[in-house]
């Protein structure tokens, strides 16, 4: 049963840093899902795209609610909370997927809402221009 459902929750997003220096080792970028409690377009993303590739080993996924005022350390070291950060980041809608690299620039455009349709083909797009971008950028 290794295509049992996905989790409930991505890895929560703490050290974005460290998670960013993480990912571009293996040539990836990071990727930070922004959710908040309820939002079943969140579910979706996460249930059907983001979770099995995580699974799956595919990608480095992180996790962080825009609404909660969890603590966060950005890709420059100083503290924050996941709710500033989504501010900062100019992220008002949930879900709203970014693609960062170490330094914790946007390695692609973000992806903002979810379109079933092509949700899964945009999701690809993003990742091949992101992986291209760290490729670059090392």
């Amino acid at each position: 049963p290794a295509a049992a459902a996905s989790p409930a929750h991505l890895p929560p997003a703490t050290d974005l840093g460290a998670h960013g220096t993480e990912a571009a080792r293996r040539g990836e970028p990071l990727v930070v899902l922004v959710s908040m409690p309820g939002c079943s377009y969140c579910d979706a993303v996460r249930r059907n795209y983001l979770g099995p590739q995580a699974a799956a080993g595919e990608i480095a996924v992180r996790e962080l609610d825009m609404t909660a005022d969890t603590p966060l350390r950005d890709a420059d070291g100083n503290l924050t909370t996941a709710r500033a950060w989504a501010r900062a980041h100019q992220v008002r809608v949930a879900p709203t997927v970014l693609f960062l690299d170490r330094q914790g620039r946007a390695a692609a455009g973000p992806l903002r809402g979810m379109q079933p349709d092509f949700y899964g083909a945009y999701l690809e797009q993003a990742l091949d221009q992101a992986r291209a971008a760290i490729a670059t950028r090392r």
